[in-house]
């Protein structure tokens, strides 16, 4: 005779602790470290958007500074590189200054998005075998 009682709604389900990853293998991740990964992401990634970063062109005669929202701090140009009659260089330097400080922005937040062990999730979004 079985000591769970027929009444019971919970009778024959399983152990949600063994589920959640709570010991006993079962390949679920633990929820409690996956909280602790994703907090720490969270902190890293409102750390690099407020880093200000500063792209150049020119070898520098162009500089702009940036933060990871995207707020422009400053543009700065040396006069050297002020030509009337050639306006094109002068816009293909901000342009590639833009982008080498947007390229830095996207190598920082990178990095901070890199602390979440997406193996730790167990294939539970579908990837794995």
């Amino acid at each position: 005779m079985s000591d769970q009682n027929p009444n019971d709604p919970s009778a024959g389900m399983p152990d949600l602790g063994a589920l959640l990853g709570g010991g006993g293998g079962g390949g679920m991740p633990d929820l409690g470290s996956l909280m602790e990964q994703a907090q720490q992401m969270m902190a890293s990634a409102q750390e690099a958007a407020a880093q200000v970063v500063e792209g150049s062109a020119g070898g520098g005669v162009v500089r702009v500074e940036v933060d990871g929202n995207f707020t422009f701090h400053s543009v700065t140009i040396d006069p050297s590189v002020v030509d009337p009659s050639d306006v094109e260089l002068l816009n293909d330097l901000v342009l590639a200054a833009l982008r080498d400080a947007a390229s830095q922005l996207q190598d920082n937040q990178s990095d901070a998005m890199g602390g979440l062990d997406m193996d730790g999730l167990g294939g539970m979004l579908g990837g794995g075998q």
